[in-house]
């Protein structure tokens, strides 16, 4: 187990916790001042968390949807996967999009979406002739089902 530093950085901040055991999401939790905000139709807010956290060197926190909400309510993270790297020290914001057709209503302590951290590979880039293989650059787009070429897609 790795150990992440933070700091609340209101008085509404909540620890992150984990559902269960086993579970690799740690909950985000709204922490504004107003008690309660709203998200129109196919609106998004930037939703603070209150909280600063110090990611270890070689790792970075994802920021993923929680399932229950974005299925019940249609709200998620408005980039679908937020990316906190090691060097990031302000606050943990999430843009929460509301996908319904319905005006929604976020909850000061609402848990809106789940913090995890996860190891990544540093890499060198090199520009180079790349080797050939089956695949090519056939299949782009495809779920397996017919196969075909981005330009064959845009026809």
């Amino acid at each position: 187990m790795i150990q992440v530093h933070l700091q609340k950085l209101n008085e509404f901040a909540v620890i992150p916790k984990r559902g269960s055991a086993s579970a690799a999401g740690y909950d985000l939790t709204a922490a504004f001042a107003e008690e309660e905000m709203t998200l129109r139709p196919g609106e998004s807010r930037l939703v603070g968390t209150g909280l600063a956290v110090a990611i270890p060197e070689g790792y970075f926190g994802g920021v993923f949807a929680r399932s229950g909400l974005s299925l019940r309510e249609g709200l998620r993270p408005a980039n679908c996967v937020g990316v906190i790297d090691a060097d990031y020290r302000g606050e943990l914001r999430v843009p929460l999009r509301n996908d319904s057709t319905e005006t929604r209503v976020v909850k000061r302590g609402e848990r809106i979406a789940q913090l995890v951290i996860l190891p990544f590979l540093a890499v060198d880039f090199e520009e180079a002739p790349l080797d050939e293989t089956e695949r090519g650059s056939g299949g782009f787009g495809s779920t397996g089902k017919g196969g075909g070429t981005l330009e064959q897609a845009q026809l």
